[in-house]
C-alpha cells in the first residue's frame, strides 16, 4: 500500500506544481477584448457634421513600442512578473478602435474613403501594483484622400481595476477599457472634429 500511496501523493503534487506554475506564467498569452465599460457610460460626445457623414478608413498601426511584446507588469514584488503576448497589438488596437468608432455613430469604412487614418502606438502597458492601472498613447495621422495632412495629434488612454493579482481576465479588462478610452478621448478632441471640416 505504501508505494500507491506515495505515488498518488506524487502525482497530486505534480498536478498542483503545473497549476501553480500555470497560473503563474503569462507568457504569449492570447489577446482577447473584454470592456466593462461603454462609450455612453463615458459621457457625451458631440457626433455631428462632417463627422458624421465622413467616411473613414482606419490604416494598420505601426507599434514603435521598444518591447512589442510586452502587454503588461506585475509590481507587487521585488522581481517583477512581465505579461507578454502572441497577439497583433496593432491589429488588436486598430480594429477594437474602429469597431469602437463605428459603435459611436462615425461612418466606418474598410474601402475608399474621404479621410484615412493611420497611427503609432507609442504606449500600450498595464502595471499592477495595489490595482491594475492601464495606459495607451497613439500619435494619430488624419490625411484627406488626396494625402494631405488634416490633423496630428496624441490621444491617451487610461484604465484603473482592482482584481487578483497577476490574472490575465484582469489584464484583458484594463487593456480593453483603455482603447475604448482613448475612442473617446478621440472622439472629444476638438481638433480631430476640426479636420473634417477641411475636408
Amino acid at each position: 500500500m505504501r508505494p500507491i500511496v506515495l505515488t498518488a501523493a506524487f502525482l497530486a503534487s505534480s498536478i498542483l506544481s503545473g497549476a501553480v506554475f500555470a497560473r503563474d506564467s503569462l507568457q504569449n498569452i492570447p489577446l482577447k477584448w473584454s470592456p466593462t465599460s461603454t462609450l455612453a457610460e463615458m459621457g457625451a460626445v458631440d457626433v455631428s457634421g462632417a463627422l458624421l457623414t465622413t467616411k473613414i478608413h482606419l490604416d494598420t498601426f505601426v507599434d514603435t513600442r521598444q518591447t512589442p511584446s510586452l502587454i503588461g507588469e506585475n509590481h507587487e514584488k521585488a522581481d517583477v512578473r512581465t505579461v507578454t503576448t502572441s497577439g497583433d497589438v496593432p491589429a488588436f488596437i486598430a480594429d477594437h478602435l474602429k469597431e469602437s468608432l463605428h459603435g459611436g455613430g462615425l461612418n466606418i469604412v474598410d474601402s475608399a474613403a474621404d479621410v484615412n487614418i493611420s497611427g503609432e502606438i507609442r504606449q500600450f502597458l498595464v502595471t499592477e501594483a495595489n490595482t491594475y492601472g492601464g495606459e495607451i498613447s497613439l500619435l494619430l495621422h488624419v490625411k484627406n484622400a488626396a494625402g494631405k495632412e488634416l490633423w496630428t495629434g496624441v490621444v491617451t488612454g487610461t484604465s484603473t481595476h482592482w482584481g487578483r493579482s497577476y490574472s490575465a481576465a484582469n489584464y484583458y479588462e484594463t487593456i480593453s477599457d483603455m482603447v475604448l478610452n482613448a475612442t473617446y478621448n478621440l472622439l472629444a478632441n476638438p481638433g480631430f472634429h476640426a479636420a473634417f471640416g477641411q475636408n
